[in-house]
């Protein structure tokens, strides 16, 4: 597919552009901190289909340590990618922003941080942290009043 002659392939990254993107998903990685430190993050609701999403997610990906994400096989492998194409492309049309760039933690026992995230769209981070929040992995970060 091509806007106004611009491919995938010859596209030009604009410095501007990335450090918008960087900038908006840092700000949702934050948001997303702050808020399972502040209330019980297993009865977080995170879109209007996560029970969907949380089936199909344990369907297909039945191997991943949610405690502690291996970032190559996970998700980086061709069998990982091949995997999570067919994941992505059932939500497309349905969840929001489904394909933005949104940093998911490795270590779910931790916050973000340099060693401890990287890009992921964020239907992957939607799997990902509803399923940590429903197995209570990140019931760790709640904060004691």
């Amino acid at each position: 597919m091509s806007i106004a002659g611009v491919t995938a392939e010859n596209a030009v990254n604009h410095e501007d552009i990335e450090k918008q993107w960087a900038v908006k998903a840092f700000h949702h990685a934050e948001t997303f901190f702050k808020l399972i430190s502040a209330v019980d993050a297993s009865r977080l609701r995170l879109t209007k289909i996560d029970d969907e999403l949380h089936a199909d997610f344990l369907t297909m990906f039945p191997s991943i340590n949610l405690a502690s994400i291996d970032e190559m096989a996970d998700f980086k492998s061709e069998k990982a990618k091949a995997a999570w194409r067919d994941f992505i492309k059932k939500y497309e049309s349905r969840v929001e922003d489904f394909n933005f760039g949104t940093l998911l933690r490795v270590r779910a026992a931790e916050d973000y941080g340099p060693d401890n995230a990287f890009f992921v769209t964020r239907i992957q981070f939607f799997a990902i942290e509803i399923a940590r929040n429903r197995a209570g992995l990140n019931s760790v970060h709640l904060k004691k009043k």
